[in-house]
């Protein structure tokens, strides 16, 4: 078998493969809109969505030739050449897209394949210009820079353009309709349905259509040729059927349109992103069979001449591509993952911040509130009071706390996300200009909830650095692709066969390692997640929130502190760094329920609302545990890693007794928790106070220790620290059950 019919074999399989990961990053494009306003059940939506996803695959043909000529000149390069190039582009992408997949964070196909091609063909270039005469210069002949810098600059033109057209279509939307905007559908509704609906057609049909496999140049023409009579038509029956719809059933045409646009941005992503997963492979075989059609050919001296020629895709090729990337869509958690991510930045409501502040987030944020001032300062005040009433978005929470399912954002604020980017797309399509899906759908959703205000002042810097930071991501995305690839196609063009075996095993690792730490994140998730977020809170499950959240809590700080105190008395550095990370993640969990008490309280019942101050009592003290924890830890772990002096034997022996004393006492806290029982509340209490007097014992021998010189300075500061947060340790623990036994009584006093 030749080692190239091999390089072929690879790169197909390769393709399924960049296939699963790459819709498992675009798929928030096309979905998010749909989910985050919870329009129709999950399934509904996924089937509709793979529905376009086949139809627009076949819409892909004419995007091919960006990954055979769109970034170098392959009539320059060799067979073997070619197959380099491809190779590394290939493992390149699977594995930079599958690294952002397992941590949630979308980022561009588009720009990771343009960087990834120009990264390797300019390492190939290099290699082809220091075995010849040639000097740097000679560059250019290899490599198509004004295709490559206007694919480039119109992928980072698409960032303006989205932001700016969701938010002037979405201020002028929401101007019209309101947050309460059913009674305004039955006036304005079949206009804006109308509109919408007429212009997803046109993209997708009039525009879109040039590109696909199926069509014939005659089918062609005669589009181009009715383009407005097929508008005026669309228009007209779209705007009276939906006046019939909403006079008649009292549909909410809104419903239609999300479910049309996630179809047609479906269809709009298959048709121009399915380059950016089978356009390689796909230019290799063909590569491979030119190559072999002439069995007198060498692989060093045939020119690949015959990739400038544009050739249509098979459709048999693009359904099966299609088919692969549905069944993806169904079966892959992490999309839902990279899904949470713009959904987050994007609802109306206020929940828990993924990233934090930054110093430019918060100066965005000053220089805004200062120029809404001059803009209130300028604007006649009725225009500003007209505004603040359709902008009040007092509707969205009223229905937000009635409904089953609350949303993260309305229909209206949907269906504006849906068209505009359906738009923005296949116009892109049908000017075979590969633009990022992923730019386009984010920033889009970004422009319009930045109209609809849903980054208020109590969110916008969290908000705003997580822009920043996606956006940072696609610019880190570009100079990782660039690089990795253009060191991987060095080495495939050093190590041959072997170093390409060695590479694709090295990529198989990592995809399962990776598949490994994502159910690993996406479990300690579920954890966070334990209420749901649109469930009522009555007297009796915040008493199982709570009765979790200690029990949680207090098992965890038993083992975290015996594990602490043995790590001090082995001198055990490397075991400490573990534990280090696990008291990282109990106090982060202690701060998150403690973020998460206004929310909570907020879905409290009336007859449950004396339950409340005990309840927010409780984690005052779960989280000083927390940080007592954490100040016990740290030194320690900063001792250990100085390579300090370790205790003394007569050290090691009260802090045997102190460990396990306090290690004791929270096993029988954990008992008490469990069962609801406070009658050894006293024996508890007696526990405690031996706990303190055994303490206050080993204080007065570490003064003997000192004035005897059997300790030195470190010994003596980390000491007499862990005795001082041992004993809050034990004070706060003692006063939690103390709240939770009130908490229990108060609640039985509302029953």
């Amino acid at each position: 078998m030749s080692i190239y019919l091999i390089f072929v074999i690879v790169l197909l399989l390769l393709a399924v493969s960049d296939l699963v990961v790459g819709i498992t990053n675009d798929a928030a494009n096309f979905l998010n809109s749909a989910i985050g306003s919870k329009v129709a059940p999950l399934k509904a939506i996924l089937a509709i969505a793979g529905l376009g996803v086949l139809v627009g695959a076949t819409f892909s043909g004419g995007m091919m030739e960006v990954a055979r000529s769109g970034i170098f000149h392959p009539d320059k390069f060799y067979f073997s050449e070619i197959m380099v190039i491809f190779l590394a582009v290939m493992i390149t992408d699977v594995v930079l897209l599958d690294t952002f997949n397992t941590f949630g964070f979308p980022t561009s196909t588009t720009v990771s394949i343009v960087f990834e091609l120009l990264g390797a063909a300019v390492a190939v270039s290099m290699v082809k210009i220091m075995n010849s005469a040639d000097t740097i210069a000679a560059m250019t002949t290899y490599i198509n820079t004004g295709k490559a810098l206007a694919i480039i600059s119109g992928i980072l033109l698409s960032v303006v353009i989205a932001f700016t057209c969701g938010m002037i279509v979405q201020f002028f939307t929401r101007l019209v309709f309101s947050f309460s905007y059913e009674r305004y559908m039955k006036y304005f509704g079949a206009l804006w349905g109308g509109i919408a609906i007429t212009a997803i057609i046109y993209f997708m049909l009039v525009k879109g259509a040039r590109g696909a496999s199926f069509m014939t140049a005659e089918s062609i023409s005669w589009l181009e040729n009715h383009t407005w009579q097929l508008l005026l038509f669309s228009f007209l029956g779209v705007a009276i059927l939906f006046q019939f719809l909403i006079t008649i059933f009292k549909v909410n045409i809104l419903k239609i349109i999300i479910l049309v646009g996630t179809f047609s941005l479906a269809m709009a992503f298959a048709g121009n992103d399915l380059v950016n997963f089978i356009g390689v492979p796909l230019a290799g075989l063909e590569s491979y069979i030119e190559f072999t059609s002439d069995p007198s050919l060498t692989a060093d001296t045939f020119l690949m001449e015959s990739l400038r020629q544009s050739v249509k895709t098979p459709t048999t090729f693009l359904l099966m591509a299609g088919f692969v990337m549905v069944v993806t869509l169904f079966f892959s958690r992490k999309a839902r993952t990279v899904s949470q991510t713009e959904i987050s930045l994007a609802r109306q409501g206020e929940g828990v911040e993924r990233f934090s502040s930054s110093k430019f987030s918060r100066a965005i944020v000053r220089g805004s509130v200062s120029m809404a001032k001059i803009i209130d300062w300028m604007v006649p005040n009725k225009a500003v009071r007209f505004v603040e009433r359709r902008f009040n978005p007092d509707a969205f929470r009223k229905k937000s706390r009635t409904r089953q399912a609350a949303s993260s954002f309305d229909l209206l604020r949907a269906s504006v996300n849906m068209f505009v980017a359906s738009i923005l797309i296949a116009t892109a399509t049908s000017l075979k200009l590969p633009l990022s899906t992923t730019y386009v759908t984010f920033m889009v959703a970004m422009g319009t909830s930045l109209s609809d205000r849903a980054w208020g002042r109590e969110s916008a810097v969290y908000r705003i650095t997580g822009v920043i930071t996606v956006i940072g991501g696609w610019f880190f995305t570009a100079i990782t692709a660039f690089t990795v690839a253009f060191l991987m196609a060095l080495f495939l063009n050093w190590s041959g066969f072997v170093g390409a075996m060695i590479t694709i095993g090295i990529a198989v690792f990592y995809i399962i390692r990776s598949n490994v730490v994502h159910k690993m994140r996406s479990a300690k998730q579920a954890r966070k997640d334990e209420l749901p977020e649109n469930e009522t809170l009555n007297g009796e499950n915040i008493v199982q929130q709570c009765n979790a959240s200690i029990i949680r809590v207090v098992g965890s700080v038993s083992k975290l502190y015996f594990s602490t105190i043995l790590n001090l008395i082995k001198d055990d550095r490397k075991k400490m760094k573990g534990v280090m990370k696990k008291i990282g993640d109990l106090n982060q969990y202690s701060k998150e329920l403690k973020y998460n008490i206004y929310p909570i309280l907020k879905k409290l019942e009336e007859d449950s609302v004396d339950t409340g101050p005990y309840y927010v009592q409780i984690l005052d003290y779960i989280r000083e545990i927390a940080h007592c924890l954490n100040y016990i830890a740290d030194p320690i772990y900063e001792h250990l890693d100085n390579n300090h002096p370790p205790p003394i034997p007569e050290q090691v022996r009260d802090l045997h007794e102190l460990n396990e004393s306090i290690s004791a006492l929270y096993d029988e806290i954990q008992n008490i928790i469990k069962k609801r029982s406070f009658r050894d509340l006293e024996k508890l209490i007696v526990q405690q106070h031996s706990i303190l007097e055994l303490i206050v014992r080993m204080k007065k021998k570490q003064v003997k220790y000192i004035k005897g010189e059997l300790v030195g300075t470190r010994n003596t500061l980390l000491y007499l620290n862990l005795l001082a947060e041992s004993k809050n340790l034990v004070l706060y623990a003692i006063n939690m059950v103390k709240s939770h036994r009130d908490f229990l009584l108060s609640h039985k006093g509302n029953q």
